[in-house]
């Protein structure tokens, strides 16, 4: 079956605002541009921005229509989390913080216990957690 644990992962969501997801996941985080496209007024067309890491097998996709944005309804619990297996750096987060995202009380105190919850601009919100992910 071609859809096992070696397919890659993407993850989209729209984007009130790509220049600033831009900032929050790339200049913040850390990510990289995998690939960016401008809506060029033709209808129904999504300007998007593609980011991760290159040689991860998940990458997240970040849309906006300008003719019809779709507004990001993010919950509490919409989390993207990233496994550090070390202590958080606290420049990382103050980057994070320089980028546009927020510090925020997670919804799951376990989040809490285990890292640090930041808001990115649309309102989603990423974990970076001191833990390892092990199956």
């Amino acid at each position: 079956m071609p859809a096992d644990g070696q397919a890659h992962l993407r993850v989209a969501r729209p984007s009130r605002d790509l220049a600033a997801a831009r900032r929050f996941w790339v200049d913040g985080l850390g990510l990289t541009v995998l690939y960016e496209h401008e809506a060029d007024g033709t209808p129904g067309q999504h300007a998007l921005l593609m980011v991760g890491w290159p040689d991860a097998g998940w990458h997240l996709e970040l849309t906006h229509d300008p003719g019809a944005p779709t507004e990001p309804t993010p919950t509490p619990e919409d989390l993207l989390v990233v496994y550090l297996a070390e202590p958080v750096p606290e420049e990382l987060v103050v980057a994070l913080e320089r980028a546009g995202g927020a510090r925020v009380a997670a919804h799951n105190p376990y989040w809490d216990a285990w890292g640090v919850t930041l808001q990115d601009p649309d309102g989603y919100r990423l974990v970076l957690s001191t833990r390892d992910w092990k199956v």
